[in-house]
């Protein structure tokens, strides 16, 4: 029997890369997966269908986030599936690569609607369906609190933006025993970063130079320390900001 047996769980943008990575391991150790998707359906069964091959359970959920009420249509869909959530795990996230000078207002506000409002509403709402000593899980990035990089001014803001949710929604849901935390990754082999991670041998060892383990990461790498803060163990952390850059912040 997997430790979360028994428990819901809901991974937003689970259908692929690091969120596909979190919904297969919470999927394995027993939890029922709610698997979220902004546009990619088939990417979304896809995910729902390896947790099920495993021997799991998964369902999935179509909604785009970043709009107005996504947050109410996403809970609504949930409730035709299940009638209490256990985990929630706020991963769906955009980046921009667009300068300090360069960026404008349509692509800032689409970034914060994502990254940092969507969280923020799922989470408000969903809180009444989270049931007590459950787990709430914020997928950051260590480019909260690595060295400046300009270029990705607006998304590492995003990211400092919830991990101050976390540490505040801490105090505000610590009385139901429900715990909240943070889990920044460093560079993870995904399809978002495969273009430039891929793109030659040099690119690679240099982003593998990074971590301190000297290697790039992967979504199993994160979903494991997800894995940990949802399950019985993780019960005594909250309010904390975990780094899994593989010692890129060291």
């Amino acid at each position: 029997m997997g430790v979360l047996t028994g428990r819901t769980a809901l991974v937003t943008g689970g259908s692929r890369g690091i969120g596909r990575g979190i919904a297969e391991r919470l999927g394995r150790d027993g939890a029922r997966v709610a698997v979220h998707y902004g546009s990619n359906e088939a990417a979304a069964k896809e995910t729902a269908a390896r947790i099920e091959a495993a021997g799991g359970s998964a369902f999935v959920l179509g909604v785009e986030l970043g709009t107005p009420g996504d947050a109410e249509a996403l809970w609504e869909a949930f409730d035709r599936h299940a009638d209490g959530l256990d985990i929630l795990v706020n991963n769906a996230g955009i980046g921009t690569s667009q300068p300090f000078d360069e960026i404008d207002e349509t692509e800032y506000d689409r970034v914060f609607a994502v990254n940092v409002k969507a969280p923020h509403f799922i989470t408000k709402l969903g809180a009444s369906r989270l049931r007590d000593d459950g787990r709430v899980i914020n997928i950051s990035s260590g480019l909260a609190r690595s060295a400046a990089m300009p270029h990705l001014m607006a998304y590492s803001m995003t990211k400092g933006a919830l991990d101050i949710f976390t540490r505040d929604l801490s105090k505000v849901l610590g009385p139901r025993g429900i715990t909240v935390n943070t889990v920044a990754p460093g560079i993870i082999d995904t399809d978002n970063t495969s273009d430039w991670l891929r793109s030659s041998d040099e690119a690679w060892a240099g982003a593998a130079a990074y971590s301190a383990l000297g290697r790039v990461g992967t979504p199993a790498d994160v979903a494991d320390v997800v894995a940990f803060l949802a399950s019985d163990e993780g019960r005594w952390v909250t309010g904390h900001w975990m780094d899994a850059t593989g010692g890129s912040l060291t």
